[in-house]
Formats: C-alpha cells, structure tokens, sequence
C-alpha cells in the first residue's frame, strides 16, 4: 500500500459517503482514482513540514476525492460528499465540548487555551498567518490573514472546498453553552481574513 493510499484509507467517511448515493461498483472506481489523484497530489508539493502537514493530510485527500468524485458525477454532488463528511465529523466533537462546557470552570479554562492552542496548531508553522489581539478576560479574539487550506484548494483547482473547512469552526464552537463564538466573514468566502471571537455570555 502506497502512502497515497495509506493516507485515503483514514478519510474512508468519504468512501462511506460515496456508498450512499451510488452503485457500489462506481464508488470502487472513484475511491481508486481518488488514490491516483492524491499521489499527484503528494509528488506535486513533496515533502512538507510536521505542522504544515497536519492540515494537508485533511486538504489533499479532501480535494482528490471531489475532483475524482466531480468528474464522475459532477461537482455538486460531489460536494455534497465532502460537505456531509465534515459535518458528520463535526458533530461528536461538538457535543464532547458541549458536556464540557458544563463542568464548573470549564468556559474560563477553554478560553485561556485558545491562546497557546491556535499559536501552536494554526500559526505560521502551520502554514497561517495571523493577527492576536491583546488578551481581555472572559475573550479570545484571532483573525486568520491567510491559510493552507485556501491556499491549496485554489491551487488545487477546487476553492469552493475552502468554505466547507471554515464552516466547521461554526459546527464545532457555534453551540456551546455558556459561551458566543462570532465570526463576521472568512477567507474562503470572499473576505479579507477569518476572524475568530469567542467570549462569556
């Protein structure tokens, strides 16, 4: 098993996605050139760094399974694809943070991580580039100027993705009790930058 390969086999809720709204045998067929795709993919940028590579590994498996899956049963339904898979992913990590946020002191220790958190896993050696607003007690405010994944979907051919994988931040910190995640407009839907801001209320 290549590493195309390898890598494609831990996203399989795309092939499970895939097996839903089509005959078996297609989905087979789309799954192994989506395996072909990605190893263009992989040859294509080579090597990448431990932080960048966290977020690829979502990125290119996400972009070869659409642009195999688009040219087959065209790009809607494709999307469609990728965008149920993200917010099926979504929803069980939503709802861990949800029990969570009802542990007393919980909101205030989720708020002072967010700091060390997005420095650590969406700063430059993540492929980010950032604006951090001084610290104010009971908030967290970020904005993201630039990001690997609209970056690599739009070199990809498929920016339209990018708006999937910004959506998810909404999904997984737009309920949580206790607490306001606000977001004015992203980048991968035509704004300046993504802004995060999450506070007491």
């Amino acid at each position: 098993m290549n590493q195309a390969e390898k890598l494609l086999r831990k996203k399989a809720v795309y092939k499970a996605g895939m097996d839903k709204v089509m005959p078996e045998d297609q989905s087979a067929d789309i799954w192994k050139e989506a395996a072909v795709r990605l190893g263009s993919i992989l040859d294509r940028y080579g090597p990448l760094p431990r932080g960048l590579r966290m977020h690829t590994e979502i990125i290119f498996p996400a972009a070869a399974v659409y642009l195999a899956a688009g040219d087959a049963i065209g790009r809607e339904k494709a999307f469609r694809i990728i965008e149920d898979a993200a917010v099926s992913g979504c929803e069980g990590i939503a709802e861990k943070l949800r029990r969570l946020m009802k542990v007393p002191g919980m909101r205030s220790l989720f708020l002072s991580a967010w700091d060390p958190m997005t420095k650590k896993l969406f700063g430059p050696g993540n492929g980010f580039r950032n604006r951090f607003y001084p610290r104010k007690k009971g908030e967290y405010r970020m904005d993201v100027l630039a990001c690997p994944y609209a970056r690599y979907f739009t070199e990809l051919g498929c920016p339209e993705l990018t708006g999937i994988f910004c959506e998810n931040d909404e999904r997984t910190y737009g309920n949580l009790p206790g607490l306001i995640f606000e977001r004015t407009g992203t980048i991968g839907k035509g704004a300046s930058c993504c802004d995060f801001r999450v506070r007491k209320g």
